[in-house]
């Protein structure tokens, strides 16, 4: 079945990509919305990566045209592994945790105590523990997961690559 679904069209592959984007995305959000999970700022940033690659794929998606789909597959590329970088980082934090711990402040916190320039950027920062696992599946963290989500993601885009490289 995987050999099957890389062999589709580029644009149903980049499309698939960007669903599967934004249902880890939604996913993250029923965690810190439904469940009640703060995240964190390696969390954050993981979110910011991952809406990049969701658009980078959905954007490129669009296209038939070949030096765009290898621009935005090639971008797609560098965002998933930096995106993979910050959770395997995250990961190596909760396996190592430091001695002290400190990622940010409470939302409401920052709001009460700050003006509104200096809060906004703050809440973007997260207020989670880095290195505290909060919830776990068949015994990884988000963060283990998301670093899944992000390998793969770029091994389908470097196939995907290759075979654009192929065909020319």
């Amino acid at each position: 079945m995987l050999a099957r679904l890389l062999h589709t069209s580029p644009r149903r592959l980049l499309s698939l990509i960007c669903a599967a984007c934004v249902a880890m995305l939604a996913f993250g959000l029923y965690l810190q919305h439904v469940v009640g999970l703060e995240p964190c700022p390696m969390c954050i940033v993981q979110r910011y990566a991952l809406m990049a690659v969701a658009l980078a794929a959905g954007i490129t998606a669009l296209t038939s045209k070949k030096p765009l789909l290898m621009s935005g597959s090639a971008l797609m590329l560098l965002l998933s592994g930096f995106g993979a970088f910050v959770a395997a980082r995250q990961s190596f934090l909760q396996w190592y945790p430091p001695e002290i711990a400190s990622c940010g402040r409470d939302f409401y916190g920052m709001i009460e105590t700050f003006p509104l320039k200096r809060a906004i950027p703050m809440i973007f920062k997260g207020s989670g523990d880095c290195s505290k696992i909060d919830w776990t599946f068949l015994g990884l963290s988000i963060a283990n997961w998301s670093f899944i989500g992000f390998v793969a993601i770029g091994l389908v885009t470097l196939v995907m690559i290759a075979r654009q490289l192929e065909a020319r």
